[in-house]
């Protein structure tokens, strides 16, 4: 076979290789086409939800830029003064008051990591465990009600019970007794803060466990029982396991908001402990940024907030796939 001959051959296969990639391009066209026309009606109405989306959470992201500058308000983001990093100079060369801020938040995060995670699995186990399936949603529909509530009326609901004039004081000086100072405690304060979320949000996190403890296949729990296992080892090696994704998820959700305490709970309660012992991130932000007017430190943190939350989403899923769990993306 000569040269020329060869090169034919060659390029006939490339002139088939070429045909067979626009073959695959186009089928792919025509079945995303298709798709489009079958779902043309759901995508007409996620549009507005699209809509708000962007509108309301990615376009404000682009006014992060005011973390590079010496922001003015009068002078708006395109004509105040670029600084580059020196804002976030300011947060790592040791300014006392954000160190302050983020040792409190530290603090806050892992009190709700250690005890108000676990509570709703706690909770889910206890009321999967009933017969009565009355006495069961009867259980739940009081537990997941204080999460309707805001945090304006659960911070009212503390303090008229264990305020200085709350029920508990009052009874206790109506009995001969010491009253106890837990409101304006600085002392108690992050643990009345984890006791808060308990009492408002575990029972609506409760939903979940259980709908996951529904999706268990009865079959294991009658075979385990034939096999001699008791509660305890049902629970251990069926109910745990079942509950495993879910738990795994919701904590991965929750380290995206590690720095982010509650706002709105933290503010409402600053008066009676001080600054020192109550204040965190996102309060930082507001009384630097909001009230003193400095709008690029302020943005630096918060825009440091939100990537050490990214990175800790991100770490954490890839962390659950290493161990076989799904998380909350597949890569």
């Amino acid at each position: 076979m000569t040269v020329r001959e060869d090169r034919i051959i060659a390029a006939d296969r490339d002139v088939l290789a070429g045909r067979r990639d626009d073959g695959r391009r186009s089928s792919r066209v025509r079945r995303a086409a298709v798709k489009l026309r079958r779902d043309r009606a759901l995508l007409l109405l996620a549009i507005p939800g699209l809509g708000i989306l962007l509108l309301f959470q990615y376009v404000p992201l682009l006014g992060n830029v005011i973390a590079f500058e010496n922001y003015e308000p009068y002078f708006g983001i395109l004509h105040s003064q670029w600084t580059g990093l020196s804002n976030f100079a300011l947060i790592f060369n040791g300014n006392p008051a954000f160190l302050d801020a983020l040792k409190n938040t530290l603090i806050i995060t892992v009190l709700q990591v250690a005890f108000v995670f676990p509570v709703p699995i706690v909770l889910a186990l206890l009321m999967n465990s009933l017969i009565s399936e009355r006495l069961k949603r009867l259980v739940q529909s009081i537990l997941y009600l204080p999460h309707f509530l805001s945090w304006v009326v659960v911070v009212a609901i503390f303090q008229e019970m264990l305020g200085g004039s709350g029920l508990m004081n009052d009874w206790l000086r109506s009995h001969g007794h010491a009253t106890v100072n837990i409101i304006g405690n600085s002392g108690l304060f992050k643990e009345m803060i984890a006791s808060q979320v308990i009492w408002k949000d575990s029972g609506w996190a409760t939903i979940l466990f259980l709908a996951a403890l529904s999706q268990i296949d009865a079959a294991l729990y009658e075979a385990a029982s034939v096999d001699g296992a008791g509660r305890w080892r049902q629970m251990r090696h069926i109910t745990l396991p079942g509950l495993k994704p879910i738990a795994i998820l919701l904590f991965i959700l929750q380290l995206g908001n590690v720095l982010s305490t509650g706002f709105e709970q933290i503010i409402l309660q600053q008066g009676p402990v001080g600054i020192n012992a109550s204040e965190v991130l996102s309060t930082y932000v507001y009384h630097n940024g909001i009230l003193s007017g400095q709008w690029g430190e302020s943005a630096a943190v918060g825009l440091v907030n939100g990537l050490v939350g990214v990175a800790l989403v991100l770490g954490a899923n890839k962390v659950a796939h290493l161990f076989g769990e799904q998380g909350i993306y597949q890569s």
